[in-house]
């Protein structure tokens, strides 16, 4: 399964479990409650602003979720102990044709950071048999991996952009619809002024709810990006110390 088709039905898990989170919180929340939350009750309703926060919210923890998986399978890498760890162990070429064959031939680590810096390294080291041009393909590697890192989150920081925004409209549109109200009720009703207040309240739940939903993105993705970065990290690391200082002319 590439990647592609993990994302996918990733997608389709995340949307399928934020209907069933709004199913169940339209049942089990009392009155207010869901009307903050949900707009249960509100024009439009299911399809209301804070719903569709809802499943885009989701859509972000499912592509947070497969980060976080991909950071833990770079981690159980380090602990596959491709290259020697004694520290009196020392590589020459010849050494390092049978570490390159057992990581060529696993098609299920093309994606992952220790068995791509591995391989670049010893085919750099093949072809110049020069440490300092290892080393350099090393470094080289650790900013590009950094980069394709940083790339992957382009759909979070847009998702983190498009919750408050959404919660922006359903503010304006609540407003909007409170002020259609206010001109088309009869100033002198008794009820003017609480009806007003109470949808301007709803109005304004929309804001609230996705600031909360953004900073709890926000908050989590922090975590899985310093998770992957640090996964990156201890790559590097492991090759440095078993790999590259190992090496010998």
């Amino acid at each position: 399964m590439n990647d592609l088709q993990k994302r996918l039905i990733t997608l389709f898990i995340s949307i399928i479990s934020a209907l069933l989170f709004i199913f169940l919180l339209h049942w089990i929340l009392p009155k207010t409650a869901a009307i903050i939350l949900l707009d249960k009750g509100g024009m439009g309703y299911p399809l209301s602003i804070q719903n569709i926060m809802w499943v885009v919210f989701f859509i972000g923890l499912g592509e947070l979720w497969n980060r976080f998986i991909m950071a833990e399978a770079d981690l159980k890498q380090l602990k596959k102990h491709y290259l020697p760890e004694d520290d009196q162990a020392l590589l020459q070429a010849g050494d390092l044709g049978d570490i390159h064959q057992r990581i060529y031939h696993q098609a299920n680590l093309k994606s992952l950071f220790l068995p791509r810096l591995i391989k670049r390294i010893i085919l750099q080291f093949h072809s110049s048999h020069a440490i300092d041009q290892a080393n350099n393909i090393l470094n080289s590697s650790l900013d590009l991996f950094l980069h394709e890192i940083d790339l992957r989150y382009n759909l979070l920081r847009y998702i983190q952009w498009l919750i408050p925004t959404l919660g922006f409209i359903g503010t304006v549109i609540g407003i909007a619809l409170a002020l259609n109200y206010a001109g088309a009720t009869n100033p002198s009703d008794p009820q003017l002024l609480n009806q007003l207040t109470l949808k301007l309240g709803v109005a304004f739940y929309t804001t609230l709810l996705a600031l909360i939903l953004s900073a709890i993105l926000v908050f989590i993705m922090s975590i899985v990006q310093g998770r992957e970065e640090y996964a990156l990290n201890q790559a590097g690391q492991y090759c440095l110390d078993n790999l590259i200082n190992r090496l010998i002319q």
